[in-house]
Formats: C-alpha cells, sequence, structure tokens
C-alpha cells in the first residue's frame, strides 16, 4: 500500500465543513483510490491543523494517477482558495 497524509490549515474556519465534504466526495470517483479518511480538528489547539486527508492506493503509480484524475483536481482548485497552508507526508507500508 501507498499512503498519501495532507493536512490542511484553512484561511477561514467557516470553510471547513464544505471543505470536509468536497474532500469526502471523491470517494468512489477515482478508480485508483483504495480508501479515503477526512478528520475536522477537534481539540483546535495552537499547534493544529484543520483538516487531514488520508488516502490510500496499491501503489506510488496509483497515487499518481490520483494525482491528475479530474475529480481530484477540482478539488484542488478548491484547496488552493480556501487552504492557507498544507503539509504532506506520503510513504509505502
Amino acid at each position: 500500500m501507498f499512503t498519501h497524509v495532507v493536512m490542511f490549515k484553512l484561511k477561514d474556519k467557516a470553510d471547513c465543513e464544505e471543505t470536509v465534504a468536497k474532500l469526502r466526495s471523491l470517494e468512489g470517483k477515482v478508480p485508483s483510490l483504495r480508501q479515503i479518511e477526512v478528520g475536522q480538528d477537534v481539540l483546535q489547539s495552537g499547534r493544529s491543523f484543520d483538516i487531514v486527508l488520508i488516502t490510500k492506493f496499491d501503489d506510488l503509480a496509483g497515487m499518481q494517477a490520483y494525482q491528475t484524475d479530474p475529480n481530484h483536481v477540482t478539488v484542488v482548485e478548491h484547496m488552493h482558495r480556501v487552504a492557507e497552508t498544507a503539509v504532506a507526508v506520503d510513504y509505502e507500508g
């Protein structure tokens, strides 16, 4: 398995609910996407990010196909509008 994790800090927390829904909308729409989990932070501590996205693929090639899938590209456009910053970790296993 190949796992892709992204954490987002939004410009405006009011966009959290819509953004979580957009991320979850990818489920079942991208052939190489095997699993998706989206969570919204509840503690809101000083070091917290607002949203986490955890996606799983069979391999790196599957994740690369996801990156260019039109459904994902649409969500990325939304994320560029609402996210202040994002950090990612990608790993095999």
